[in-house]
């Protein structure tokens, strides 16, 4: 099992217990799982490279596209227990059109990481009838400047207030991580924590554009301003929150 991997599973003892803690006053039943499905847990102590299978909930979704005939889109998923990132997940257009937030799927693949992120690659999924759940944004504010706590929350709903804005080469926000990029990329920015640590965030353009109501926020921050940052927990060598909203202070 890879070094990251390992953090990762004892962290699920953490997520299991308390990562749901901020939506409500006491976090939510774990989900009962059909046969042959596992708990978060199970999957968070799966080895890389093993078949999953799984049972929870679309949050979000990137665009859908097709590639040789195949469509694909990437999911943002979660249960009660922590966070699923399906990655490039083969599916119809009307499936995907289907896959609105809070609808329930059994997904099958295999666990992956990449730059110590963790997900599901070559998945097959059914759409399941029944409950639903969307999930509320978990407060990890103070969870920042530590990796190991932070890692618990992974591919979860999250969000983060009073960060200050600072310098991204020369700028408040760059097109493109090296800045290489135009209106439209991915827009990265950097923000400090009261202690003034330093960390990347990024509105992921598949996942919100160049129209949309937070790429156009984050367009407008100035370095000093105050701001709060709502949006998954992506890990990219340490976090990197792909951002669905973002509100200056």
């Amino acid at each position: 099992m890879k070094k990251f991997t390992a953090i990762f599973a004892a962290a699920a003892v953490i997520a299991s217990l308390s990562a749901c803690g901020g939506q409500t006053d006491a976090a939510p039943a774990a989900d009962a799982k059909s046969e042959g499905v596992m708990t978060y847990a199970d999957y968070a102590a799966a080895d890389v490279d093993t078949e999953v299978t799984i049972e929870t909930y679309v949050q979000d979704k990137q665009g859908w596209w097709e590639n040789e005939g195949v469509g694909n889109a990437t999911f943002y998923t979660q249960d009660k227990e922590g966070g699923y990132f399906l990655y490039n997940m083969p599916c119809s257009k009307e499936d995907y059109d289907l896959m609105v937030p809070g609808t329930k799927i059994k997904v099958t693949g295999y666990k992956a990481e990449w730059s110590g992120e963790v997900e599901i690659v070559d998945a097959k999924y059914e759409i399941e009838s029944g409950d639903t759940y969307v999930a509320t944004a978990t407060d990890v504010t103070d969870k920042l400047g530590d990796n190991d706590a932070l890692s618990a929350y992974m591919n979860q709903y999250v969000t983060f207030t009073g960060l200050t804005v600072a310098d991204r080469d020369g700028a408040a926000f760059t097109y493109g991580w090296d800045g290489s990029g135009e209106q439209g990329s991915d827009l990265y920015f950097n923000l400090n924590d009261a202690n003034g640590n330093t960390y990347t965030f990024v509105v992921e353009s598949y996942l919100r554009g160049a129209d949309s109501d937070v790429y156009k926020t984050v367009e407008s921050f100035e370095v000093g301003n105050t701001v709060d940052i709502t949006g998954f927990m992506y890990w990219y060598e340490g976090p990197q929150v792909h951002t669905t909203i973002a509100t200056v202070k």
